[in-house]
C-alpha cells in the first residue's frame, strides 16, 4: 500500500510548510514518522553529513533489481539503534506506511528557511534493508550507524548531485562488532515481518555465523566485518567474518544447495581480487560457511578455485575442508579434509 501526494511530483522543491500539511509529520528532525497519514518524511541533508563522516545518495550502480538510495539513520552519539525515527524506517512496511524522501537543496531567498527536493516514494529493500558501517559521532568518537538501502517505487527523480561519488582507491575498513549487531537487526526484523523462504535461509545463515564466530573467538582468534570499497565504484562489499588472526575470510550460506554455494562463490572471488594486496604475515585463505556438507560436484566447484569449506557436522561443530593449491582437473584429490567425520567411512 502506498499512500497519495496530491500535488507533489518528483523534483518539486519545497519547504516543511508545504510539505507536512500534506503528508503529515513535523518538526525538523531528519525522520518525521506521520501516523496520521500513513507516512514517514526522511529529509536528507549532505552538510549534516559531512560533519560525521558519511553521504547519503544514489548508488552509481543499480543491482539486478534497480537503484538504491542509500540513506543514514538517526542517532547523533553512540551507536545508532532500531528505535525512534530508525524504527519507524524499519517497520514501514509492516505498519502500512510510504517512505518519502526529500533532499535539502537551498534557502527560500531573504530568509533561513530551508528548502527540499521531493525524491519520490521510497520502500526498504526487502532483500538487503540496511548495512551497519562505522562514522564518527558529534563527540569524535567512532561508532556504528545504520545505512538503509531504499528503492523508489513508482516515479522519481535521480540526479547526478545526488550519487554518490565512486571511491578513488580500494580501501578496507574492519568493524568488530558490526557484523553481530547487523545479524542482531535481521533478527529484530523477521519478528516484525511474515517468514518467508528466503527469510529462513538468511535465518540459517546468521545462526550459523553467530555460532562460527563465538567458536573462533574462544580460541583467541579475532573476528571482524570487512568492509570492501571499490575502487571506481560506489558500492561495498560487506563480509560479515574475517579472521584477522590467520588472514581468512568467510563466507556464510543458509543452505548448502546450488544457488547459495554459487553465490557465495561468487562474492569470494570478487573480494579476492582486491584482497591480494591487503599485507598481513599468513597467505590469504577463502572459504564457504555452510549449515551442512555440500554435495561432492559443489566441493570440486569451489576446490578448483582454491576455495576451502568449513561446514555444521553432526555433532553440532565445525569440520573444515581446504581447498588444494592443484585444480582438480590435474588432481583427482582436490580437496584435503581436516576432521571430517562425513568422509571417513
Amino acid at each position: 500500500m502506498t499512500t497519495p501526494t496530491p500535488g507533489f511530483q518528483p523534483g518539486d522543491v519545497l519547504t516543511r510548510a508545504d510539505i507536512h500539511p500534506v503528508l503529515g509529520g513535523s518538526g525538523y528532525a531528519g525522520i518525521c514518522p506521520a501516523k496520521e497519514k500513513r507516512n514517514v518524511l526522511l529529509f536528507s541533508d549532505s552538510k549534516i553529513g559531512e560533519r560525521y563522516g558519511y553521504s547519503d545518495g544514489w548508488l552509481a550502480e543499480d543491482d539486478d533489481i534497480g537503484p538504491i538510495f542509500t540513506y543514514t539513520g538517526a542517532g547523533k552519539r553512540g551507536d545508532q539503534s532500531l528505535s525512534g525515527g530508525n524504527a519507524a524506517i524499519f517497520e514501514h512496511a509492516k505498519k502500512g506506511r510510504t517512505l518519502h524522501l526529500f533532499i535539502a537543496v537551498g534557502k527560500v531567498p531573504g530568509s533561513d528557511t530551508r528548502t527540499h527536493k521531493y525524491i519520490g516514494k521510497f520502500k526498504v529493500d526487502e532483500r538487503n534493508p540496511f548495512e551497519i558501517r562505522e562514522a564518527k559521532d558529534e563527540l569524535g568518537m567512532d561508532r556504528n550507524v545504520i545505512v538503509f538501502r531504499l528503492r523508489p517505487i513508482g516515479p522519481c527523480i535521480r540526479e547526478a548531485s545526488d550519487t554518490l561519488q565512486p571511491a578513488p582507491v580500494s580501501r578496507f575498513r574492519f568493524h568488530r562488532t558490526a557484523g553481530r549487531i547487523a545479524r542482531a537487526y535481521r533478527r529484530q526484523r523477521r519478528l516484525l515481518q511474515p517468514t518467508d523462504a528466503n527469510q529462513v535461509g538468511v535465518a540459517v545463515r546468521d545462526d550459523l555465523a553467530d555460532a562460527f564466530e563465538d567458536r573462533q573467538t574462544a580460541t583467541g582468534d579475532t573476528i571482524v566485518q570487512l568492509e570492501l570499497s571499490m575502487r571506481n565504484s560506489t558500492s561495498q562489499l560487506v563480509f560479515d567474518l574475517y579472521n584477522q588472526t590467520n588472514n581468512t575470510l568467510y563466507e556464510p550460506t543458509g543452505s548448502a544447495a546450488n544457488e547459495s554455494i554459487k553465490q557465495a562463490l561468487a562474492q569470494l572471488l570478487q573480494a579476492r581480487r582486491y584482497l591480494r594486496r591487503l599485507a598481513h604475515q599468513q597467505p590469504l585463505h577463502l572459504m564457504v560457511l555452510t549449515p551442512t556438507l555440500p554435495r561432492e560436484d559443489l566441493r570440486d566447484l569451489l576446490a578448483e578455485h582454491g576455495i576451502g569449506i568449513v561446514y555444521r557436522n553432526d555433532s553440532g561443530g565445525f569440520s573444515e575442508f581446504e581447498a588444494s593449491t592443484t585444480t582438480l582437473s590435474d588432481t583427482p584429490q582436490g580437496l584435503r579434509c581436516v576432521d571430517c567425520p562425513a568422509l571417513s567411512s
